[in-house]
């Protein structure tokens, strides 16, 4: 095995003799997907393929095993699991992260992934976007992913603009900026787009609202302002008067480090998006911090009862 990324507690190796770690691989497989999810254990080995994919592994200080996940011959992830005790602590994210450098290494210009529902935001987070409806694979519902490797993702559909959203606000370190008409019907009032921004501010981090219409969420007491209300040091909203301003057509969403989320028209869910971007988002913000600074305060949603 050849060393890689570690956290607390943990590191993570790339197997280089897959005869010797398959007791490891096993072990996690067997205790995350058969003994706790019930997959059948002749549909978990799959020992037809597993010799020939890319295969990463958590260990912990002593060098028992504790996650996994692969990389197949047809450019996708799987058999991604985590023991129960380690889950939260930052495991999945170093495997996903190990097995997306390898497949970038390789020159694979694009991943894929077949996702369990209850995991979705976890790859959202990483830049994934979902593909096509959901479905049951060893009983349990899935969903297809897919994310472009040193590309923009195209967001087709509104389920993938609000995988996009979650990757930029799980991105970010304090700071997020959002540019919108009119806070996004359909995407900024959905729960799961409310509980990452409410995830981000109790986390200390700050969100910056440009409105080019501020009046039309106000009538319908857009959830987000309610949220806003009741975590005022994290949400300040202005809204758009200069002329040049009132006919910018676009509308994104971009964090302080290297993601963004840009449509073209802003009345439309359809756009680009990267989690790895660092010029692309320093434009964009370069474009948001002048107007926030010509765009006046929505003192009238302070006062706004709901």
């Amino acid at each position: 095995m050849s060393a890689g990324a570690s956290g607390p507690g943990y590191r993570v190796v790339a197997v280089s003799d897959y005869a010797a770690a398959l007791p490891a691989l096993r072990a996690v497989r067997e205790a995350v997907f058969v003994r706790e999810q019930n997959v059948p254990a002749e549909l978990e080995l799959d020992a037809q393929r597993d010799p020939s994919c890319e295969h990463v592994l958590a260990v912990d200080a002593d060098g028992a095993p504790i996650g996994t996940g692969r990389l197949t011959p047809d450019r996708r992830i799987g058999r991604m699991a985590v023991l129960a005790a380690w889950r939260g602590r930052g495991v999945g994210d170093a495997l996903l992260t190990a097995l997306l450098q390898r497949a970038a290494e390789l020159g694979w210009r694009e991943v894929s992934l077949h996702s369990q529902a209850s995991a979705i935001a976890f790859y959202a987070r990483h830049g994934f976007l979902p593909q096509g409806p959901r479905f049951l694979e060893a009983g349990i519902e899935h969903l297809g992913m897919r994310r472009l490797l040193g590309a923009a993702n195209p967001v087709d559909s509104r389920e993938a603009a609000l995988a996009a959203l979650q990757g930029v606000i799980a991105g970010s370190r304090r700071g997020l900026s959002v540019y919108s008409r009119e806070l996004d019907p359909g995407l900024l009032d959905r729960p799961d787009a409310l509980a990452a921004l409410r995830r981000h501010a109790v986390a200390g981090g700050g969100v910056r609202v440009l409105l080019q219409d501020p009046a039309a969420p106000q009538r319908a007491l857009a959830p987000l302002i309610g949220l806003a209300q009741r975590l005022p040091t994290a949400f300040e909203f202005r809204a758009i008067e200069e002329p040049v301003d009132q006919n910018y057509p676009s509308a994104y969403v971009v964090n302080d480090r290297d993601g963004w989320y840009f449509r073209v028209l802003g009345h439309r869910f359809d756009g680009e998006t990267r989690v790895d971007d660092g010029a692309r988002a320093r434009q964009l913000r370069a474009h948001f911090d002048p107007v926030w600074e010509r765009a006046r305060p929505c003192t009238e949603y302070r006062a706004l009862g709901i």
